[in-house]
């Protein structure tokens, strides 16, 4: 790794599913490297509002400062959940949570990394997907999603996932992708950002999903340009259980995701390994890790 002269790392991790006992260890393992180190945490903390507290308390608690956007199961109102807040109001329960454990939002202003690779600015962002990355041939949402039903690849957002107060997933996307351009248009453009989003920026990622047809649920043809556009140093995501480092249009995607123990446990490299983001790795391996 590059040397950060004791000034700290910019770590990330994504997709931790506490929910399951053997990830609730791993978190509980998870530890900085020096005392002024950040953690970004792109979603996917937990199914349940209680899981994603646990895991969020314990990490600030470590952490110099914890970085977060919310995933798919963050925004889940599962069966058993106490807290049965839908779409945008589970959304803002969650930020308000964050806010209380000194966790930094989508929806707080975007802070500044002033350490090795530094400075640059940290921003957050929740912008769904819009069911615009189809395969071949789907000319429509319509027809994507009957093909998913028909093959049996269907995303457990259809269920638990719900979009109020808005008509769809679609609609939420739109409406996060319009405010977040704003805000990322009104940043100061003399710093470069690293963008963390739970749903990859780019479709070009989603190519190597063993089932292609689950790329719906997984971005928005409306970023495709972001990591050029906001000038991106980094780009962090999660979602697709696939880690690795890939670049596009020279600007480092990381995918940071833990999965679930099956998955992981299938892996060369052992769970819970933190990304570092910033100052940039030296050797950075262009495939899967």
């Amino acid at each position: 790794m590059a040397e950060t002269d004791d000034g700290g790392s910019l770590l990330a991790i994504s997709d931790l599913h506490v929910g399951y006992p053997e990830n609730r260890s791993i978190v509980e393992g998870l530890r900085p490297r020096t005392p002024k180190d950040w953690l970004l945490v792109a979603g996917d903390v937990g199914d349940t509002v209680a899981d994603v507290e646990w895991a969020l308390r314990l990490l600030t608690g470590r952490f110099a400062r914890v970085v977060w956007s919310p995933g798919n199961h963050e925004l889940w109102t599962p069966p058993g959940d106490p807290v049965t807040l839908r779409g945008v109001a589970r959304y803002a329960h969650l930020v308000e949570l964050c806010r209380e454990l000194g966790v930094v939002t989508p929806e707080d202003p975007y802070p500044v990394w002033e350490g090795p690779g530094g400075p640059v600015t940290v921003a957050p962002l929740m912008l769904l997907y819009d069911h615009s990355w189809r395969p071949d041939g789907f000319d429509t949402p319509e027809a994507a999603l009957a093909e998913a039903y028909r093959t049996g690849i269907v995303c457990t957002d259809e269920v638990l996932l719900h979009p109020d107060p808005y008509e769809s997933r679609s609609a939420w996307c739109a409406a996060r992708v319009a405010e977040t351009a704003r805000r990322l248009a009104e940043r100061d453009p003399a710093l470069p950002t690293v963008l963390m989003n739970h749903w990859p920026l780019v479709r070009d990622v989603t190519r190597v999903l063993r089932y292609p047809i689950f790329a719906q649920w997984c971005g928005t043809d409306a970023t495709a340009d972001w990591h050029v556009r906001f000038a991106a140093a980094a780009a962090v995501y999660g979602h697709l259980h696939i880690p690795r480092t890939t670049w596009h249009d020279g600007v480092r995607f990381e995918e940071v995701s833990v999965g679930y123990p099956r998955e992981w446990r299938t892996r060369r490299v052992p769970p819970g390994r933190l990304r570092q983001i910033l100052p940039p790795p030296d050797g950075v391996p262009p495939t899967a890790w």
